[in-house]
């Protein structure tokens, strides 16, 4: 059976707060697999939309539909500024991944991408892992990050960029080289937190971890000596730097206050909830690494997932994240602006400059 997509118009769109001009949204429905998805394509100037597919249990469509637009314009973003030829799109899909995802699912979503004929480009994201990708690319060509590519799972790439990105941090705010004996509160033990916490743990720094899973923070206590704290207190640890790797949102202004540590470096989407937040940050001498530059680490893996494959060349664009970060600290505190207006004008800039020469073709 084909699903049904339904493509929003754009008067319903724009009532929602999280839509940014984009492109084309459009809803699936095949209820009788249990899917019902929705794919956003805020921008194509520099390429196909690429974002990844975030399968959670939303608690209405309305939910969802803002989520996706939020991440879909934070993918043109970051992908503008991580210099990869691709624009800015995402997908959600409704429901929980550890009860409601099967195989049919999953096949009947990847008949939803191939309606796309290319302009969406999917990958991994929260709920959806390798062996999920490998299902979807049975029915779609438009998925990477699958076990038969290059770079495969693209989570350990994203954090090592992050890693890249606490250092230059460091650097810039404690005049500091490194990480060892720090103390660094990480928020979120996925598939990137949990590789981070390992990368950080190697470099000398002191853990602090939280996550809804206790069998996953049982781990990390083992194979880190970290010590364990709920997540919604993990912002306010005393801690050198805080690390959120979980959902976005985080930072707002009734939480900025309660942050001691002085760097706020880590791998979730949209964590400023506000667009305000980020001079919130500033004026309690934060230093914000914006997260969709810090966060590439992904992206740029799949970028470079192609014929002729040069690991040399993807390991030193995915350390670029910091050269990009120090730019932006720098130009933070040479104008006063935060660091986030900072990257959104670089982003911007980068977007505009790459449109007007055609790289969309």
């Amino acid at each position: 059976m084909e699903p049904r997509a339904i493509k929003v118009k754009q008067d319903l769109a724009t009532q929602n707060a999280a839509f940014d001009n984009h492109q084309e949204i459009v809803f699936l429905d095949a209820p009788d697999v249990g899917l019902h998805a929705i794919i956003a394509i805020h921008d194509t100037a520099l390429g196909p939309a690429l974002g990844g597919t975030r399968m959670y249990p939303y608690a209405s469509r309305s939910e969802a539909l803002s989520d996706v637009l939020r991440l879909s314009s934070g993918m043109t973003l970051k992908n503008a500024i991580a210099g990869v030829p691709y624009g800015g799109g995402k997908a959600t899909i409704i429901g929980n991944p550890k009860t409601d995802k099967t195989p049919e699912l999953l096949q009947r979503y990847a008949q939803f991408i191939n309606h796309f004929n290319g302009r969406f480009i999917t990958g991994e994201d929260v709920g959806i892992r390798v062996p999920d990708a490998d299902i979807i690319a049975q029915t779609t060509p438009h998925i990477r990050g699958t076990s038969k590519s290059h770079t495969g799972d693209p989570s350990p790439f994203t954090a090592l960029g992050v890693y890249e990105g606490i250092r230059a941090a460091v650097e810039h705010k404690y005049c500091g080289l490194g990480v060892h004996g720090l103390i660094i509160s990480i928020q979120g033990l996925g598939a990137v937190g949990m590789e981070l916490a390992k990368l950080l743990h190697n470099a000398g720094a002191q853990l602090i971890v939280s996550d809804i899973r206790d069998d996953i923070l049982i781990e990390a206590q083992a194979r880190f000596g970290a010590k364990i704290i709920s997540p919604d207190q993990a912002h306010a640890a005393d801690a050198d730097i805080f690390a959120p790797c979980a959902l976005g949102g985080g930072l707002a202004d009734d939480k900025i206050p309660e942050i001691r540590a002085r760097i706020v470096a880590g791998s979730a989407n949209n964590q400023l909830r506000r667009s305000n937040d980020g001079a919130v940050l500033q004026s309690y001498g934060i230093l914000y690494a914006p997260d969709y530059v810090i966060n590439a680490g992904g992206v740029i893996s799949i970028a470079h997932d192609k014929p002729g494959f040069d690991p040399i060349a993807l390991n030193k664009h995915i350390c670029a994240i910091g050269t990009t970060l120090r730019q932006i600290f720098r130009s933070s505190e040479r104008t006063g602006k935060p660091t986030s207006n900072i990257a959104d004008e670089m982003a911007r800039s980068h977007l505009n400059v790459s449109g007007k020469q055609g790289c969309a073709a």
